[in-house]
């Protein structure tokens, strides 16, 4: 998952501090999470999937669509 949210913020043209405050964290915390050295907690995980407009499934690459299926 780590190498999923890297590639997703630098898709975007995001920054790591950019992303920290959407997380509401520090963006060495951010960065710790990107190198998978911390574990992300799971709400965290939602509020990446709502702020990309994907799923929490392609976030934790149980998918490879990044377009999350409509309900």
């Amino acid at each position: 998952m780590n190498l999923r949210i890297k590639e997703i913020r630098e898709s975007h043209h995001y920054t790591q501090a950019d992303i920290a405050k959407v997380l509401h964290c520090t963006q060495q915390n951010y960065s710790k999470y990107e190198t998978g050295e911390i574990t992300i907690d799971a709400d965290k995980i939602v509020l990446l999937a709502d702020f990309y407009n994907t799923s929490v499934d392609y976030l934790l690459g149980l998918t490879d669509e990044i377009v999350p299926h409509k309900n």
